[in-house]
């Protein structure tokens, strides 16, 4: 099918790519920046934009790639468009889409991307909805050439997955960074924990995190505790984490 991406960034550039590698046709990538659409564009053989007025308006599939809150600005642009108009955020609702008179869907990534980085969309759920059944058959078809993992949410059930998405993905790569703040102030390698943080994330791949839990909150060692909480009274805003954070552990394994 012939695609019009709108949007340059880590989802639009993976996603585009995925699409391409799978033979549908990305005839357009639109930016506000027309050196970053063409950036994009340059590796998909697509055209590269910067005007609404040059939006292909016949293309099967437009995929809006942007900013949560810059949905609605873009999805009012697109009025006079005769396909489906699908958003890939987590939590924005469809009718972000259809109040503006568009045949409505959503197909979100679950996944952390960056540009530098590539990755497969074999095992990346893909999250579909739409408004009628047609256009959710489109949408799993399409999905399905590009992932094993294929699921049919409502806006409401995807807001509670982007939710759980960011305590699993974003809170803990702020603590790496955290950590990594506190092994240079001591001059210690943030590689050394690398095996620890690989092993830790291995383990829940089969197992629940809250069987697999380790550490001194699990433990009650209030004395380790205690010692590490020392250590933190010059970074008063990291014990505030740490007192949280196991807090939290004791509760949840009482």
């Amino acid at each position: 099918m012939d695609v019009v991406l709108l949007g340059s960034g880590n989802v639009a550039t993976h996603l585009a790519k995925a699409l391409k590698a799978k033979g549908e046709n990305v005839i357009q990538v639109y930016s506000q920046n027309l050196d970053n659409a063409k950036l994009l564009a340059n590796e998909l053989s697509a055209e590269a934009i910067s005007n609404y007025t040059d939006l292909n308006n016949k293309a099967d599939l437009y995929i809006i790639s942007v900013k949560d809150d810059a949905i609605d600005e873009v999805a009012a642009q697109l009025k006079n468009v005769r396909g489906l108009v699908v958003h890939t955020s987590g939590t924005t609702d469809i009718n972000v889409l259809s109040k503006h008179g568009l045949r409505s869907g959503v197909f979100y990534p679950l996944q952390t991307f960056s540009k530098g980085k590539s990755v497969s969309f074999d095992n990346i759920p893909l999250c579909i909805e739409a408004e009628n059944e047609t256009d959710l058959n489109k949408l799993e078809k399409l999905a399905n050439t590009l992932s094993n993992k294929v699921y049919n949410l409502d806006g409401e059930k995807r807001k509670v997955l982007h939710l759980t998405a960011v305590f699993a993905c974003n809170f803990p790569n702020h603590l790496y960074a955290l950590a990594a703040k506190i092994l240079d102030s001591n001059q210690l390698e943030f590689d050394i924990l690398r095996p620890l943080i690989f092993e830790t994330a291995d383990k829940v791949m089969t197992n629940l995190p809250i069987n697999v839990q380790t550490g001194p909150a699990v433990r009650d060692d209030q004395n380790t505790i205690n010692k590490h909480l020392n250590m933190l009274n010059n970074l008063p805003e990291l014990q505030d984490i740490y007192q949280t954070l196991s807090n939290s552990i004791k509760i949840t394994h009482k």
